[in-house]
């Protein structure tokens, strides 16, 4: 039979009756059935014609992983989520996909491996959740980042891992440190510049003095960001310098960082300017904010050009008040504490810049004495949630005791409609009076005849967060109630719903936590 494959291709692409093969003889449906023998033939020629390529390269051996593997039914259940958890909510049924953080997270804890078999399925998955890769690449070990580099889906692995390991190794070797730092990706630069400021923050300095200048204007803002970690007066005159520097986020972060350092030269100024402003009269704080920006106060970091409905006097003020060292008030008030000069009436409107102000000097300068005066009460009305939105941010300067008892009170005074952001930063799993603190304003919301998806992210945050031991208490609630009297239509029956689910998700934390061999709380 004759015919090369290029002839057999085209037959088949034209059909017989229009073009015969060479060789193919018979009707339609003989030369329909010749065709597929020359096919059949040609295919075989080809295969056993075809000469071996050139052997790759083998894939070098995967590093070692000394740890034990998780135990058996943990392994079953996270084989559940990986497989099902993307089918999401069903009804009252947990959601799997949103239990796995805190898998990975107490697998971390545990110092477990996980089976090879299911690497690639949380791979994938962590590919779509950035916010699982920390705990997964953690627990996933050495042969994730193996698999990695053989599977270009999972590059994001060598970015996160790689780096990490590589940086490890390059804090402990001086050669392989100025190798890393001159030769590295950016990511593993920065990576190797915040470990180093942990262990060494004068010599990870002098590393980054070294190329200064010849970095590009967004790389010198990263790694003056990273200058956070170990921040110290010995940096104030690496980072006055900066304060020229010609890009002006570079600037706006070296004056942030400066004015972080109470005794820095840059929070002295800008505490002079701040005392001009503010001063104590017969009635009460008297505000005189600046009438321009000069060009001593734009190099300092403040920026010229107030946001669109801000205006520039009050801009200018804020951040000269809010730059400036919070131990400046106290002598500036006659003595008084934090919580006296809070109280103090603020003339002419300018309370809430003014407050707004000392909230974000609090905040970055991690005073706790400032963010309790600011705070409040958590059964006053106003204060910070009047200034700057919400008071998260103090809170997070707090023991988190102390935080988690505000925001249990706050949440028994005010309920839950401005709660959900400080809820967000109290220790997980959540202390007993917060956790019946927020289970007895669901409650009361239920009675008060509302939906519950208009308590989503608190529910979505209780199933995270809440103590599995509160299972019971929430246990009760899900038996349905009557309808409130002028509330939504069927509300009862989904708020029966949305109890059980919660409840279902607080056992099977328990649950997880046990097949973990951890004692749950």
């Amino acid at each position: 039979m004759g015919g090369t494959w290029d002839d057999l291709v085209g037959s088949a692409l034209l059909g017989t009756e229009r073009r015969r093969p060479t060789g193919v003889v018979g009707d339609a449906q003989e030369a329909a059935v010749g065709l597929l023998d020359a096919a059949a033939v040609g295919v075989v020629r080809r295969r056993a014609g075809l000469r071996p390529g050139v052997a790759g390269e083998r894939p070098k051996p995967v590093a070692p992983d000394p740890r034990p593997e998780v135990p058996d039914a943990a392994r079953r259940r996270l084989e559940m989520m990986l497989t099902e958890g993307g089918r999401g909510r069903q009804g009252s049924a947990p959601s799997l996909l949103e239990l796995l953080p805190q898998w990975l997270a107490a697998a971390r804890r545990r110092g477990f491996a996980l089976p090879p078999a299911l690497l690639p399925a949380l791979l994938d998955t962590a590919r779509a959740r950035t916010d699982l890769r920390a705990d997964a690449l953690a627990v996933a070990g050495p042969r994730a980042l193996w698999l990695a580099e053989l599977n270009p889906e999972w590059k994001f692995a060598l970015r996160a891992g790689s780096g990490a390991v590589s940086t490890a190794a390059a804090a402990e070797d001086a050669a392989a440190r100025e190798r890393l730092w001159e030769e590295g990706l950016f990511a593993e630069r920065v990576a190797l510049l915040t470990r180093l400021r942990q262990s060494d923050p004068a010599g990870a300095l002098a590393l980054l003095r070294s190329t200064w200048r010849a970095e590009r204007a967004e790389d010198r803002l990263m790694f003056v960001d990273a200058l956070r970690t170990g921040l110290s007066p010995a940096d104030e005159p690496f980072l006055e310098e900066s304060l020229a520097d010609r890009s002006r986020n570079v600037r706006s972060t070296a004056a942030e960082l400066l004015s972080a350092l109470p005794s820095s030269a840059l929070a002295a100024r800008m505490a002079a300017r701040a005392r001009t402003c503010v001063s104590l009269g017969a009635d009460g704080i008297t505000v005189e904010a600046p009438y321009e920006c000069d060009a001593a106060m734009e190099r300092d970091g403040v920026a010229p050009q107030p946001p669109s409905g801000r205006g520039e006097r009050s801009w200018w003020m804020g951040q000269l008040v809010d730059a400036a060292p919070l131990s400046v008030w106290p002598g500036r008030f006659r003595g008084r504490t934090p919580e006296q000069i809070i109280a103090l009436p603020v003339l002419d409107e300018w309370q809430p810049d003014l407050h707004a102000a000392w909230c974000r000097a609090a905040v970055r300068q991690r005073d706790r004495g400032w963010a309790r005066a600011l705070l409040g009460a958590p059964s006053a009305r106003g204060g910070p949630v009047a200034a700057i939105g919400d008071p998260a941010k103090l809170l997070a300067i707090l023991p988190a005791g102390e935080r988690a008892d505000w925001v249990a009170e706050f949440v028994a005074v005010h309920g839950l409609s401005e709660a959900f952001q400080m809820l967000g930063v109290c220790a997980v799993p959540w202390s007993g009076p917060l956790g019946r603190a927020v289970v007895d304003a669901l409650d009361i919301a239920r009675d008060g005849g509302s939906y519950p998806w208009s308590f989503s992210g608190v529910m979505g945050l209780a199933e995270r967060c809440l103590d599995p031991a509160a299972a019971d208490q929430v246990g009760v609630l899900s038996a349905a109630a009557e309808e409130a009297p002028n509330g939504s239509p069927g509300a009862s029956a989904y708020w029966s719903e949305a109890f059980q689910r919660l409840t279902g998700t607080l056992r099977l934390r328990a649950l997880m936590l046990t097949e973990l061999g951890e004692t749950a709380p």
